[in-house]
Order: structure tokens, then C-alpha cells, then sequence
């Protein structure tokens, strides 16, 4: 019989063979036990680690990790030479989330022994709260979303923009009103296009954002304001261009014209919305409000501030144009209601930008979208009132058929209208109301050239009196109310020749 002596450096035990007997030393003081699972990578693998002690750790592989923990040469065979640690999303109030192996050994087998519940009580990590990646307790990782707030102003916004196609609907049905024929039907229809579009965006931004909600928030964002606006910055631009001619001859700038300049604008919107959705398309990302809760909001790079500083000269634009027409006047004063329009729009945008960048940067998901109703109904829903307000009013009182008696009364036609040449520039020009336009401003010179015949006659010659009870005579005094010039004729014939 032989005997194999084992011998390693701790160790100097040995078999005292009997003669004839074979003695065999191996050392294996450099073998590893490791009980974690073996690495994916097998550069990483040591090669002293002996392979059938992988995976025989006792952490819960739930919810907790093995990491391998090496220690002096004294203990390679020993076990519990690891660490259960949390795995990402959970926590536990013991311990910190990291358990020693020798620990969770020891309970492990006093379980299995005696049946007791402190290795799946102590050493089982738990979940964390919806959302967090790393916590220590249950507290909240993620913002609230007050969904019963969200919808009431959702269902406000989208009934806003069902009552701009009823307006459309509406205005369609009495399109040969005045009130609705000088305006140009057809910009007031794409400015409700584009202000049902802006309204849509709180659809957009309702739910938990991604990267569709992102897309279809920019989409309607910016293209319901570039309809809008460049379809009230035509009209007044042409109001404009009509206001500085100073010859006879008017400026005649169709609604088809019209279109043409505006096709461009819109057309390089498209193109820029579409390249940004290809080429970078707008993503939702993580971030924290004042109370360090996460929720998520569409991304803001260098594509959102191009467009926003080309946005701002649009409108440096347009408020230039209205100041330019500010003294021009227009049947049912809608050049200026326009105006007051775009102001509106400029002022409110800038307001708003300042209250998220300065007043409300870290605001939580509900307040944002709060900000974002305030601002959709302070510059649609105020555009929609000054624009259409006064020309519904005037239908339902029975006077959308009836010129501004005002604008009329100040040498306002129908010429010099939102049109700037007449009603309705794609029809047939109306000569009957043309030749009732010229008979009217006839008459009116005719009665100014009268008057004024009659003051040069009263004041250059003496001998003419004023008949008693006109316009050169009081209603109550008898006597007769003479021109200085007069007066004084008629003092010098009353005197006697001698004295005179």
C-alpha cells in the first residue's frame, strides 16, 4: 500500500511511509476558491480559481450579486470570501446593501439546519420605488402626475380647437358677408388651421414623453405658429404697402399674390422640421425638478435655438410692419386688431421663455404643462377673440352685411381694406358697387367745394348777408353774426359823410 503525502506551505505534516512506500507532494496553496459565478470574459478568468466552486455562493441571485473578494494566501480555502451587494433597483435597510459571504454563509446553513427565516429576511435586498436605479429606502425617485389636472386642461385645449372649426365652419357658411368678404376668407381659414395646431399641442405633450410625443410636440409647436403668424403678418403686410403709397394709383396685391409670398415661408419650415426629424430626431431625456424627482422632457439642442432665434426676427418683423400701419385705418378696424394680435403673440412667447429659463427652470411635469396651457391660451385663444370676436359679433347682431359707418365717415372704402383693392380680388370687380363708391366720395367733394365756396363768397364781399337761421347765424339771437370782414364794411357805410 502506498502513501501519497500531501504537503503544502502551511503545513509540514507528512506520512512516515513504511519502506517501499511512495511519497507524492503537490502544492495547491496557489488554487483559489471562488464561489461567485466566472466572468463572461475569459481574459478576465484567473486561472488559479477552481471551476467547480463557481456558483455555489449563497446570495440571492434576485436580488443581490456575488463580487469576489480576494484576501491573504492563509485563507484561499476558506469560504464566504465574497459580497452580496444590491443589484441595481434595490435596497436594503441592513447592512448598506453590501453583506459579508462569511455572514450569509452562516445563516444560509443555519436555516438549513435549525429552519429559521434570517437569511431570507436579513440578507434578500428590496425593491426599490417605481423608477429608481439606485435608492436606500422607499423613498420616490419619480416626479407625480396629476392626471386628473392633465386631462381637465387637455379637454379644455382640444374643445378650444374643436370651436376653431365650428369658427371656420361658421365663417364659411357667411363668407359673402362684408364683415367676413373684405378680410380675405381664405387667411382666415389657415390662421384657424394654424391655431387648431398650436391647441393640439397639448395632446402632444400630455402623456410620459418619448421620442413621439418629442416629434409631434415640435411639429405642432412650430408649424401652428408659422401658419398663424404668416398669415396675419400678410395681411397687414399688404395693409402696409397699400398705406405708403402717396400717388393716386393704388397698390394691388391679391389674395393669390398673397399666397405666393407665403408658400415660401411655410415651405421653409417644412424643410427644417423634416431634416430635424431624419437627421437628429428629437428625444425624450431624464431630468430633476426641485425635489430631485426624475421625469422626462424632450431634448433642447442647437436645432431648438436656430429655429428659436429665427422665430424672434420673424416677429421683430412683424411688429415692425404693425408699427408701420399703426395710423392706417381699415374697415371694421381690422388692421388694427391684427396688430394688437401680433403683439400679443411677441409679448407672450418672450414672457413665457423667461419663465422657464429664470423663474421655473427645475418646475415639475405638471407645472410645465401648466405653463404650456397658459401660454397656448394667452397667444391662440387671444388671437382667435381679437380677429373673429368682433366679426361674430356683428353677424349675430343682423350687421355683418353693413359697412363701418366709422371708417366709411374717414374716407375708408372698401379699396383701401384688408384686400387693399377691393372685396373679393379672385371674383369679378363688382361695378355697381364700384360706381356707388364714386358717386358717394363725388357728392362728398361736391359738398366740400359748396362750403367752402360759400365761406370765400360771405368773407370777400361785403354786400352779401348770411340768410337768417344758416350756418353763419346763431339759433337764438336775431341779430346776425358777421364776418370780421364784413362787420367792419358795415360799420364804415353806417357813418355819416361827415365823419367819415
Amino acid at each position: 500500500m502506498n502513501c501519497v503525502t500531501w504537503r503544502n506551505r502551511d503545513s509540514d505534516r507528512k506520512c512516515n511511509p513504511l519502506k517501499g512506500f511512495l511519497s507524492l507532494d503537490v502544492d495547491v496553496s496557489h488554487l483559489e476558491v471562488n464561489q461567485c459565478e466566472p466572468t463572461t470574459t475569459p481574459s478576465q478568468t484567473n486561472s488559479n480559481e477552481i471551476s467547480i466552486f463557481h456558483g455555489t455562493h449563497k446570495c440571492h441571485n434576485t436580488t443581490s450579486q456575488c463580487f469576489y473578494r480576494p484576501q491573504t494566501m492563509s485563507s484561499n480555502w476558506s469560504r464566504g470570501k465574497y459580497q452580496c451587494v444590491c443589484r441595481p433597483g434595490y435596497y436594503s435597510p441592513r447592512y448598506g446593501g453590501v453583506f459579508n459571504g462569511t455572514l450569509v454563509e452562516v445563516s444560509w446553513q443555519d436555516e438549513e439546519e435549525n429552519n429559521t427565516d434570517s437569511w431570507s429576511t436579513v440578507f434578500q435586498c428590496m425593491q426599490c420605488a417605481p423608477g429608481c436605479h439606485f435608492c436606500t429606502d422607499l423613498s420616490p425617485c419619480l416626479a407625480t402626475y396629476h392626471w386628473p389636472f392633465r386631462i381637465t386642461l387637455l379637454v379644455f385645449s382640444v374643445s378650444c380647437a374643436l370651436c376653431t372649426m365650428i369658427i371656420n365652419i361658421y365663417m364659411f357658411k357667411h363668407r359673402k358677408l362684408k364683415v367676413f368678404k373684405v378680410a380675405s376668407p381664405i387667411f382666415l381659414s389657415i390662421t384657424l388651421f394654424g391655431c387648431a395646431t398650436m391647441y393640439m399641442e397639448m395632446a402632444a405633450i400630455f402623456p410620459v414623453l418619448d421620442r413621439y410625443s418629442c416629434i409631434a410636440t415640435k411639429w405642432s409647436r412650430h408649424l401652428g405658429f408659422c401658419v398663424t403668424y404668416t398669415a396675419l403678418l400678410m395681411k397687414t403686410w399688404r395693409v402696409s404697402l397699400t398705406y405708403r403709397v402717396k400717388s393716386a394709383h393704388k397698390v394691388k396685391l391679391t389674395d393669390k399674390q398673397l399666397l405666393q409670398w407665403m408658400v415660401p415661408i411655410l415651405l421653409v419650415m417644412l424643410i427644417y422640421l423634416g431634416t430635424w426629424t431624419l437627421s437628429d430626431t428629437p428625444t425624450a431625456e431624464e431630468i430633476v425638478d426641485n425635489e430631485d424627482l426624475r421625469f422626462k422632457q424632450c431634448v433642447y439642442n442647437w436645432w431648438d435655438h436656430s429655429l428659436a432665434i429665427g422665430e424672434v426676427l420673424f416677429l421683430a418683423w412683424g411688429i415692425r410692419v404693425c408699427y408701420n400701419v399703426r395710423n392706417a385705418e381699415s374697415l371694421f378696424n381690422e388692421a388694427r386688431l391684427i396688430s394688437y394680435a401680433i403683439y400679443n403673440i411677441a409679448i407672450v412667447n418672450i414672457m413665457m421663455i423667461a419663465f422657464h429659463l429664470f423663474i421655473f427652470p427645475r418646475a415639475g411635469p405638471d407645472i410645465k404643462y401648466l405653463l404650456g396651457f397658459i401660454r397656448t391660451q394667452l397667444s391662440t385663444s387671444v388671437t382667435v377673440a381679437l380677429v373673429f370676436g368682433p366679426k361674430i359679433i356683428r353677424v349675430l347682431r343682423g350687421q355683418g352685411d353693413q359697412w363701418d359707418n366709422r371708417a366709411r365717415s374717414r374716407g375708408v372704402t372698401a379699396s383701401f381694406s384688408l384686400n387693399g383693392i377691393g372685396l373679393v380680388p379672385e371674383e369679378a370687380p363688382d361695378l355697381y358697387q364700384e360706381n356707388e363708391e364714386l358717386k358717394e366720395e363725388i357728392q362728398k367733394l361736391a359738398a366740400q367745394i359748396e362750403f367752402m365756396k360759400i365761406v370765400h363768397m360771405e368773407i370777400n364781399n361785403r354786400h352779401v348777408k348770411p340768410k337768417s337761421g344758416g350756418y353763419f347765424t346763431t339759433l337764438n339771437a336775431p341779430t346776425v353774426v358777421h364776418s370780421p370782414l364784413s362787420r367792419q364794411g358795415c360799420l364804415l357805410s353806417n357813418k355819416q359823410p361827415e365823419e367819415l
